[in-house]
């Protein structure tokens, strides 16, 4: 492989652009859900600590939904320019399917995010708190669309190959869009994004309490009840979410199992398979090195029966295997970093139990190491589904390499260098405005990006009197 060989450097664009924008989706969808359930909270029970909390990450949420509006942009035109011949065979499905997120949840954010972001002094409680849930809603269904149109790559259906042309023509709308893994895919991204933003909020309230400690005062009230709301929510969905991912292991070993192979480092199809826990794969020689592994783990894992069938590499020619090297690593990350996630919540409830939740060092310097944890796993989780995937973008049907525009290495390389260097000022910049927001301690009183805006406007009634008596005034004067 070339230095400037076209079909790798635009893989590689495509990855970093991506690496970067799915971020911050992720970001956006876990915290406008949980800006509605603070919101709610104050609605129901009238505490300020909640409405304050709310605003203190309503701030962070506008800069989060900004830069990644700003991210997802340039893929469109990445399709167009390196992956033109993608576009042509699929464009008569995935276009559709992206045109449907434009329409529904795109137009749902751009009617109520000014109202969420700007009008809690201008509107009603209510229709303030409807703006917000909409907006939520809005995140959720384009996650929705967006993982219809990649499970829909991942396992094809409701398709036909148009003679001549090689294009794939929806069939049936329904199987394309609720292919076979969409279901366990859609719930395995949503807890992500629910995870990655628990263990942020929950960072954050660990930082203050750590600072709070190192001060000699007293934690404020909103620091101990996002740092509790956090610890509750990785109790909860991080075990769920080592469920979710099972059931979707057993999806992808039903329609993927050259991926689940690559993933698990397996040469050879066997029943009663180990579980390996490390090992380098060697794809030349075809075998797994330096291998650690627990008996008969990998089938139970995989198929639940000790007795089940494990897919092994060499099922698969060479030129249909993915690269293990890759998968077998990040998926070990993603699944290590999950154990963590689950064994911080539940040594979470343990110290709820004994009444030490915001009290114990421990679990607080635990929860700070952990806070970048959701976004790693996720990633990780990313890269182990979009390179066991390879050498396929729809699995199976089209190659990689026959989807790709006929570009010169050095256009690619070039545009490359610009995205790592726009991307690195501009991100970085957005990212250290949120790091210095989140060491600020929040308050009571606490504003949101809206502090400086007028209040809201007067009755239109109040107007005409306003009017008319100054009229009056007019007269006798």
């Amino acid at each position: 492989m070339g230095a400037l060989d076209p079909l790798f450097l635009a893989r590689l664009q495509f990855a970093f652009t991506v690496g970067f924008h799915i971020v911050f989706p992720a970001f956006s969808i876990g915290l406008a859900a949980f800006l509605a359930v603070l919101e709610g909270l104050w609605l129901k029970t009238g505490r300020q600590v909640y409405l304050d909390l709310f605003r203190y990450w309503l701030r962070a949420f506008s800069i989060v939904f900004g830069m990644g509006v700003v991210s997802g942009l340039v893929m469109s035109y990445e399709f167009g320019t390196n992956w033109a011949q993608f576009s042509q065979k699929v464009g008569p499905i995935l276009g559709p399917l992206l045109g449907y997120e434009v329409m529904t949840a795109f137009f749902l954010e751009a009617g109520f995010l000014g109202i969420m972001l700007f009008g809690m002094n201008k509107v009603g409680r209510k229709l303030h708190f409807f703006a917000t849930c909409v907006v939520s809603l809005g995140t959720l269904i384009s996650m929705s669309w967006i993982l219809s149109s990649n499970s829909w790559m991942q396992t094809p259906q409701g398709y036909a190959i148009e003679p001549g042309t090689g294009r794939f023509i929806p069939a049936d709308w329904w199987a394309i869009v609720f292919n076979p893994s969409f279901p366990f895919r859609l719930v395995h991204m949503a807890l992500a994004a629910f995870l990655c933003v628990a263990f942020v909020v929950g960072g954050v309230g660990a930082w203050h309490l750590l600072r709070a400690r190192r001060a000699g005062h007293a934690p404020t009230e909103a620091v101990k009840v996002m740092f509790s709301m956090a610890m509750w929510m990785a109790a909860i969905v991080a075990p769920l979410q080592i469920l979710a991912g099972d059931t979707q292991g057993l999806n992808t070993l039903k329609y993927q199992p050259a991926k689940i192979a690559a993933m698990e480092g397996d040469w050879d199809s066997q029943s009663r398979a180990p579980e390996l826990l490390f090992g380098i794969p060697d794809m030349e020689h075809e075998t797994t090195r330096y291998k650690v592994e627990i008996p008969l783990m990998g089938s139970l894992i995989l198929t639940h029966s000790l007795d089940g069938k494990v897919p092994g590499l060499k099922d698969y020619p060479r030129d249909q295997r993915a690269p293990s090297y890759v998968v077998f690593f990040t998926f070990r990350i993603m699944v290590a970093l999950g154990m963590l996630m689950a064994v911080l919540g539940v040594y979470s409830l343990w110290l709820r139990w004994r009444k030490r939740l915001c009290s114990d060092v421990l679990l607080q310097r635990f929860a700070l190491v952990m806070a970048p944890a959701g976004f790693i796993a996720m990633l990780c989780g990313w890269v182990t589904t979009e390179v066991g995937r390879q050498p396929f973008t729809v699995y199976g049907l089209l190659r990689t390499a026959d989807s790709a525009s006929p570009v010169a290495g050095g256009n690619i390389a070039s545009t490359l260098i610009v995205f790592v260097i726009v991307y690195f000022i501009v991100f970085a910049s957005g990212i250290s405005i949120l790091l210095r927001g989140f060491a600020q301690e929040p308050h009571v009183g606490e504003v949101g990006p809206d502090a400086h805006d007028p209040q809201r406007a007067a009755s239109m009634q109040a107007a005409v009197s306003n009017t008319a008596a100054a009229g009056e005034t007019g007269k006798d004067s």
